[in-house]
């Protein structure tokens, strides 16, 4: 009898522990002033390997990802109940109690980070968690970590990657706009696209009250990796994915006067015949950021080919060189003319 009774508690507890888990996204946890110790704490998911979203968290993705060593990246929002609002050609304004979920993992490692922005009642917050070797469970990670990573290029090519995950401050120097901390993928021409639910992001965002409804046309970036726009397109795609969350106003990079964002439009902000402004020795004695016709001749590619510290741009993220990226930064600069004095 007191076996059954044992085996009747146990199977009572396991049923309110999957309730529980089930019950959805802990607001009160997401806007608490101290981030969780436990990835799992925040209830955004219903397994132990965070791969399952809770009721009212989505799956995501950008027609473009930002390139991170060949790292696979799984996105994940939730909007804290309310909708979010399209900001032009910005990122969504997302509402209060938002979050947005990151995962960077290998096939041959699974899962080594997950990266959350919070919007708190004061503005975005963003925490690093660093998954044990069992993949069952992420813990805050303030200042970082360093990984050794044993994976393969796209060609097969073994690769032996230091691979860091990034401190808080580390955080911020990408994510600055002006004072503030921001996100950076999520915006219209980004997410415009079927993602991974097979339909049109937007309207299922819609549909699924994630973003306010209207009658709107989006813009939309071509998808690079299906071989989408033209030379030049393709490599203004990139640009504005790897490096204009930097490269914009109010960002990290904006004293270099070199703005790269899908929608800017003056030569000069795109570097073409611009002299640099912050370069130091990563100019590599290069005159201009980017010469019409001359992809050789740009500081822009020097610093893209380059992996030494101080030199190589992005700054954070890589430690090897986007070839695919170079190919098509290359090919845009190569359609361009110079511009009428």
């Amino acid at each position: 009898m007191a076996s059954w009774h044992g085996a009747l508690a146990c199977l009572v507890l396991a049923a309110c522990g999957a309730a529980e888990r089930a019950a959805g996204p802990d607001l009160q946890m997401i806007l608490a002033d101290r981030p969780a110790e436990r990835l799992s704490d925040y209830g955004l998911f219903i397994d132990a390997g965070a791969e399952t979203p809770a009721d009212g968290v989505l799956a995501y993705d950008l027609i473009n990802p930002l390139f991170s060593d060949y790292a696979e990246k799984d996105r994940y929002v939730f909007t804290g109940g309310e909708p979010a609002e399209v900001n032009g050609s910005e990122v969504l304004e997302l509402p209060t109690g938002s979050v947005l979920v990151k995962h960077f993992s290998y096939p041959e490692t699974g899962k080594l980070e997950t990266r959350i922005l919070i919007r708190k009642a004061d503005g975005w917050r963003a925490y690093p968690y660093v998954w044990n070797a069992a993949g069952t469970e992420a813990t805050y990670a303030p200042i970082g970590a360093k990984l050794t990573v044993e994976t393969e290029d796209p060609d097969g090519v073994p690769l032996t990657l230091a691979y860091a995950v990034p401190n808080q401050n580390q955080c911020k120097t990408c994510h600055q706009i002006g004072d503030e901390i921001a996100p950076i993928g999520p915006k219209p021409h980004n997410l415009n696209h079927d993602g991974p639910y097979g339909r049109n992001q937007l309207s299922h965002w819609m549909e699924a009250g994630l973003l306010a409804r209207g009658d709107r046309v989006f813009d939309a970036v071509p998808a690079i990796e299906r071989g989408e726009g033209d030379a030049r397109t393709r490599g203004r795609a990139y640009l504005d994915i790897n490096c204009a969350h930097c490269h914009r106003a109010g960002g990290s990079a904006s004293n270099s006067g070199l703005w790269l964002e899908w929608t800017e439009d003056d030569p000069v902000k795109l570097g073409v015949g611009k002299h640099p402004t912050a370069a130091g020795r990563g100019s590599g004695q290069l005159r201009h950021v980017v010469v019409a016709g001359a992809p050789d001749a740009s500081i822009l590619m020097h610093r893209m080919v380059s992996t030494e510290a101080g030199v190589a741009m992005p700054e954070l993220g890589r430690t090897q060189v986007d070839a695919e990226g170079l190919e098509h930064v290359h090919a845009w600069i190569a359609t361009l003319e110079t511009p009428p004095q």
